[in-house]
């Protein structure tokens, strides 16, 4: 299975996103006044104006499903993400919850959760 992503998450300020995200991979390829388009190879990730949103009170979220997630998490973590369970922005380590797949989980700056997900498993 393909590397893919489905996103619309919000962005308190385009600039400060666009920066945060070309850390991790991520291109901008569109920028109009009501969005933004960021793309990492097949995972294009898509952000909308939300200027009052609360990080810490954020329900955003959005799953990319990776053929190779140890191969991120290393490259994440490399760009000295927090790994403090309360910190905006934070990365995690791989985990599996229940009877769900592998994965690990970041939070943007905005509070957004992105979770990576194995597709092998």
């Amino acid at each position: 299975m393909a590397d893919r992503i489905t996103a619309n998450l919000p962005s308190r300020d385009f600039k400060a996103t666009a920066a945060f995200y070309a850390r991790l991979g991520f291109a901008e390829v569109f920028r109009g006044t009501g969005w933004m388009i960021l793309r990492r190879g097949p995972l294009e990730l898509e952000f909308f104006p939300h200027a009052d949103l609360d990080p810490a009170q954020s329900a955003f979220s959005a799953c990319i499903r990776l053929d190779d997630i140890e191969g991120l998490l290393q490259e994440w973590r490399g760009l000295g993400l927090s790994v403090d369970p309360k910190a905006i922005p934070r990365l995690t380590g791989i985990f599996r919850p229940s009877e769900a797949p592998r994965m690990f989980a970041l939070i943007d700056l905005d509070g957004s959760l992105l979770r990576c997900i194995d597709n092998g498993d």
